[in-house]
């Protein structure tokens, strides 16, 4: 296995311009709308986050699909310079937060919050 083996993640939403809202306002980024692959989509919607395949780090997408439901699975961590900044704006944009920032010494800082889709999320960083 490659060091950091993650390469792409699905965030699997219901209300995929609510879920926009939510993730732009917190993360101050502009998510981009992605083409679903060939084939048929069966009305698949993604909006890509900020990144490329071709440095460390996974990238990935929200993801609007039939009979994917969301509020579940897998929990991602988002790099963060201070989780508790992305945290702050969590409430206003109309997620919920879980866990507020507590240290993980000695791999920094953490905050579990909830999107508006039911997705927990983590945040992560090393102040």
């Amino acid at each position: 296995m490659k060091p950091n083996p993650v390469v792409w993640f699905e965030i699997y939403v219901q209300d995929m311009e609510r879920a926009r809202r939510f993730y732009e306002t917190v993360f101050q980024c502009t998510l981009q709308p992605l083409a679903a692959p060939a084939g048929p989509d069966g009305g698949l919607q993604m909006l890509s986050f900020p990144g490329d395949m071709s440095t460390m780090g996974a990238s990935g997408a929200l993801v609007k699909m039939e009979g994917a439901p969301s509020g579940g699975g897998t929990l991602v961590y988002f790099a963060c310079d201070d989780c508790a900044v992305e945290q702050g704006r969590v409430e206003a944009a109309g997620g919920q937060v879980s866990k507020p920032k507590f240290s993980i010494a000695p791999h920094g800082h953490i905050a579990l919050v909830v999107d508006t889709e039911g997705n927990c999320i983590g945040l992560h960083s090393m102040q």
